[in-house]
């Protein structure tokens, strides 16, 4: 068996598009990468896991750096329409300014603490994360500041200081994500997105909606398979 080299990123990985794309990204520089993959007891995680594993085998990702962690306590806590049984997933309504109940509370946070510590054990230096600001009047941890504020809290609680949290996607829109995504020859038919449904992309779920708007404005077909495939503007 050869040897696995230390790597020096590691990638959060979803199994959605934005993580994808950071994962493309990421590819051109440090094509020896680790994907970390969570699961905090969300709907759709069987499905999510599957497309973790298909991402990673497309960028040819070792199974020594691949892993995948247990955080489904958080659907213990609950208050998330992704990981409480009592909450169902809404149709999309648009744009409210409000914070939708698909918000998992701190999630991003725990993620990316479990990331630094396997930063830590394999000497790698950067955390990428598909966090985007368009997100962020739903999502308080998709904010820049956020992440100002994360990447400081890692330099004073590491040994040795050197690890950051990268969102290289953080200031584009969905179309534009999905335009990077082409031209990076990324495998968009192998992500999911859907927060309700495991077997076929529900088509009205905030994540759907907001992912077929993205393809739909980008003038690109998306590939993935839809109950229904509304348009939206």
């Amino acid at each position: 068996m050869p040897e696995t080299k230390c790597p020096s990123s590691i990638i959060l990985v979803s199994g959605g598009m934005d993580s994808l794309v950071c994962a493309a990204i990421a590819a051109k520089s440090d094509p020896n990468m680790a994907f970390l993959h969570l699961n905090y007891g969300q709907k759709t995680e069987k499905k999510e896991r599957a497309a973790f594993h298909a991402i990673a085998d497309f960028y040819k990702v070792p199974e020594a750096l691949r892993k995948e962690i247990d955080i489904s306590f958080l659907s213990q806590i609950g208050g998330s329409s992704l990981t409480d049984s009592k909450i169902s997933v809404k149709k999309y309504k648009g744009e409210t300014g409000e914070i939708p109940d698909s918000y998992v509370p701190f999630r991003n946070t725990h993620i990316i603490s479990i990331a630094v510590s396997w930063a830590e054990i394999l000497g790698a230096r950067e955390i990428y994360i598909g966090a985007v600001y368009e997100d962020s009047s739903g999502y308080p941890d998709c904010r820049p500041e956020y992440y100002d504020a994360i990447n400081n809290l890692i330099r004073v609680g590491t040994k040795k200081g050197n690890i950051s949290v990268t969102t290289p996607v953080i200031t584009m829109s969905k179309d534009q994500i999905v335009k990077k995504a082409i031209e990076l020859f990324a495998p968009l038919e192998l992500t999911w997105s859907c927060y309700a449904r495991e077997d076929q992309a529900c088509g009205v779920c905030d994540s759907c909606a907001l992912r077929l708007k993205a393809f739909q404005t980008a003038g690109i077909d998306d590939p993935l398979d839809y109950k229904v495939r509304p348009r939206y503007q």
